[in-house]
Parts: structure tokens; sequence; C-alpha cells
């Protein structure tokens, strides 16, 4: 995302992020083909999968990483491998956030790009590679976090990666939303249980599943509304499917790569 064009910042740095950078053209180096646009990272949680691709952000350009205490202290002191970020001094210049406060997206630099981001709280699962002895030092308010960003406009929109449960407070800041991206990784609770004959459910990984999702969404009627985070289990996915049709009948979305937003 940016406001500028010229500074942009990820919600979460995934392991596919070389191949996102490939593929959008504005992310491109401008000035030498080592100058990166990307000025920092927002991170919403520890997953694997939400981090990884920090690794591969790991050349020499000063980067910012907002991030709460706790996923902070799992990947710089729980994790050699992040210390490829750290070569130099301030090759990565983190921040810590916390949940409920509103901050502002700044460069690596300092100076700031005009969007505004809040954190909302969403659970207090951290990832099963986290030690148990490491739980009990974290706080359970930052371990998994939505979103909300706004822009000089006051467009806003939400993002939602892993949402456990929804509350009428979820609610009501959803719907103030003009674009919402919404976690819809499995359509129902035992779908992988179906589908491997054992593990756990959706909820007890962290994610409502989509038919219940789409009930305690109904009321949510002003953003443009769009699953992602889908995984490929999800019968969704598949267009002739009544699971499918059950969601666009909603007034949802299922994202695909490539999209991009203007608001």
């Amino acid at each position: 995302m940016t406001e500028d064009g010229r500074s942009w910042f990820f919600l979460g740095a995934s392991p596919d992020v070389r191949a996102q950078i490939e593929s959008t053209p504005d992310l491109h180096p401008r000035d030498g083909v080592r100058q990166s646009s990307i000025a920092g990272i927002v991170l919403a949680s520890a997953d694997l999968d939400h981090v990884l691709g920090l690794l591969l952000l790991r050349e020499l350009q000063p980067l910012r990483v907002y991030a709460t205490a706790s996923v902070r202290r799992i990947l710089r002191e729980d994790n050699s491998m992040f210390g490829m970020l750290h070569r130099i001094p301030d090759q990565a210049k983190w921040i810590d956030l916390d949940s409920g406060k509103e901050f502002s997206l700044c460069d690596a630099q300092g100076e700031d790009s005009g969007l505004c981001c809040r954190a909302w709280s969403l659970d207090s699962h951290y990832p099963p590679y986290v030690s148990t002895e490491r739980q009990m030092q974290l706080s359970p308010g930052e371990a998994s976090l939505g979103l909300f960003i706004h822009s000089t406009s006051n467009s806003r929109f939400g993002y939602m990666p892993a949402v456990p449960r929804i509350d009428d407070g979820l609610l009501q800041e959803l719907d103030a939303c003009d674009v919402l991206l919404f976690d819809g990784t499995f359509w129902s609770d035992d779908e992988l249980i179906r589908i491997q004959c054992g593990g756990q459910t959706a909820r007890q990984m962290g994610h409502i599943p989509v038919e219940s999702a789409l009930v305690k969404l109904a009321a949510v009627r002003r953003p443009r509304k769009i699953f992602i985070h889908i995984n490929n289990t999800n019968p969704m996915l598949d267009e002739a499917s009544p699971e499918h049709r059950q969601v666009r009948d909603a007034g949802w979305e299922i994202a695909e790569d490539g999209w991009q937003f203007d608001l």
C-alpha cells in the first residue's frame, strides 16, 4: 500500500514476497538496481507465512518493521536467522505498536508517508513454534492483530488475515471501512480433519469458518468485502461450487493474485 506512489508498505511479508515484487512494476527499484521502493512492513502476527518474507528483504537498504513487542521478541531474540536484518547499523528499525493506538507509517528515514494505522487485537494464539516458556512471558493481546489503515483522504480499509471470532465491537469497526479484506482460510470448522483424517479444527487454528463468518458479517454492508488468505482446501475457490455461489450471493468477493485497490 502507498499514499504517494513512491514509499510502499507491506502488511506482512509472506514467503512469496519475491514473486509479488517481480510481478508488480511499482515495487521495482527506481534509482539503481538495489534501491527498493519498499519502505516498511507491518506485522500482524509471528506466523511463518506472515514473516518469512522478511528474510528476502535482507538487503542493506534501511527498512522499518512495525510489530507488537511480543512479536518482535519472538523474531529478534528467539530466531537467529532474523539477525540477517541487522548486519549493519539501522538496516532494520523495529517500531513497537500497541493495540488500539493509532500510529503513522514512516519510511526508514522517519518521513511520514501520509498513511496511519491502528491495530486491533484478535486472538491470544501464538504460532506452535513458540515455546510454552516463551509464551508465558508474552502478552496474550499481542499475538494476532487486525489492521485498520486510513489515508489523508480518510479512505479506510481493514486487513483481517486471521480472525477466530467476531464480536459487536469488531463488527462496528468493520462496517466503517471502505474496503475489507477478511480471513477466508477455511469454509468449515472440520475441513482439514475430514480431508487429512486428523489435525485441528479451523477455530483451534485461529480462523472462523467462512460459513459462520457469512452469518456474523451479514450486517456489514458499507465496505467492499473480499475474502483473503484462502486455503487450497476451501471449496469456495471452485467457481462451480455451491459454496462459491453462496459467497457471491452474500455480496462478497474472493481475492485473486495481482488485485489492486484505489481508495
